[in-house]
């Protein structure tokens, strides 16, 4: 299983207005991951920070912008 590097690589800008998109136009946090999921995105949670992953692989793209959340 590969470690996030909490250094925090920035999201690609098309990457994160899907991001961001989703999360205005999802009711609550599990939904707007299951909507992420349809793009072929994870977030997952790495000692408080929450990274953006690529599915099926689990690669780390970044640390999520603390006003997304």
């Amino acid at each position: 299983m590969a470690h996030a590097d909490i250094g925090g690589a920035i999201i690609d800008a098309p990457i994160l207005d899907i991001i961001n998109r989703e999360r205005t136009q999802a009711l609550s946090a599990r939904e707007w991951k299951f909507r992420l999921a349809g793009y072929g995105y994870a977030i997952k949670d790495v000692r408080g920070a929450q990274v953006v992953t690529k599915l099926p692989q689990g690669t780390e793209l970044g640390v999520l912008p603390a006003q997304i959340h």
